[in-house]
């Protein structure tokens, strides 16, 4: 029903953590795989992507992952982003009830302080897309990174909260 895909470069630990939190997706059915699009990576990413069952490409055009993607349904996360509980029940409603792109909403126990917040440019991935296939297919250009499709589009907020994966990062 749902494929979640990742792109990764030297995030090895940040990619454990998520992939830990995604286990609980895929035993309840909703996951069906997951995909890490790498970029050169040079530590052990590949290695826990292959040990998780994950699809592992060094080398990658878009459209051919999207198109062997078995989910009706995308989820782009950042490597070290982690899902609130609720998430598996909230995104198996909004995929059978809804059509439009969503986001998660960011967790209230993982704020940045405030003079960080000023002025900072959110990545555009940091709370996740959840997007239809379709829709994924039809915007896709080779080349295109995973955070050009957030581009111009309305996102539904979902109740779920997000770990952001800055909080990973930090606690290297």
């Amino acid at each position: 029903m749902l494929t979640v895909v990742l792109e990764c470069q030297d995030q090895e630990p940040e990619l454990a953590q998520t992939l830990l939190v995604l286990v609980a997706g895929a035993v309840e059915g909703l996951v069906s795989d997951v995909v890490v699009l790498d970029h050169g990576s040079q530590d052990g990413t590949s290695k826990v992507a292959d040990a998780a069952g994950c699809r592992f490409h060094s080398q990658w055009d878009i459209k051919d992952i999207l198109h062997s993607a078995r989910g009706e349904w995308l989820l782009f996360v950042e490597p070290g982003a982690r899902p609130q509980s609720g998430w598996i029940d909230e995104i198996a409603e909004y995929v059978s009830l809804n059509k439009l792109p969503a986001q998660f909403t960011a967790s209230r126990g993982y704020r940045q302080p405030f003079f960080k917040r000023i002025g900072r440019a959110k990545p555009p991935l940091e709370l996740g897309l959840l997007l239809p296939k379709k829709e994924a297919l039809a915007s896709a250009r080779s080349g295109m990174r995973l955070s050009e499709f957030v581009r111009g589009k309305k996102l539904r907020r979902l109740s779920s909260e997000l770990i952001p994966s800055w909080v990973a990062r930090s606690a290297r």
